[in-house]
């Protein structure tokens, strides 16, 4: 019986057991599960290797044993880097022409 594949988001860990493309062991956000003939136990995955703050460095195609994987469950969403400067409640309205030119008329 075969392991089963990762899906889309999935953060796995690839290590030389599960490949032999990579010497050091990196870490990986699964896109998809490619569709291509391989041998019985293995599998092709397009994926965004992640560097040590979580981002995204690389997209590669990689040949991987599904069973050797290491994954973290669940998976991590990337973190988004407007959030940490505007909150939603922070916005104020622009100001209309009238308050602007009230505002240099005052100055």
């Amino acid at each position: 019986m075969n392991a089963p594949l990762p899906k889309a988001g999935d953060l796995v860990y690839v290590t030389r057991a599960a490949t032999v493309q990579f010497i050091k062991p990196i870490w990986c956000r699964v896109i998809r599960v490619l569709d291509w003939i391989t041998y019985d136990g293995w599998c092709w995955l397009d994926v965004y290797q992640l560097d040590a703050k979580g981002d995204a460095v690389v997209r590669r195609s990689i040949f991987v044993q599904p069973a050797k994987l290491q994954r973290q469950q669940p998976a991590p969403r990337p973190r988004a880097q407007h959030d940490q400067r505007h909150s939603p409640g922070a916005r104020r309205p622009c100001p209309s022409d009238e308050a602007r030119t009230a505002a240099r008329i005052e100055s």
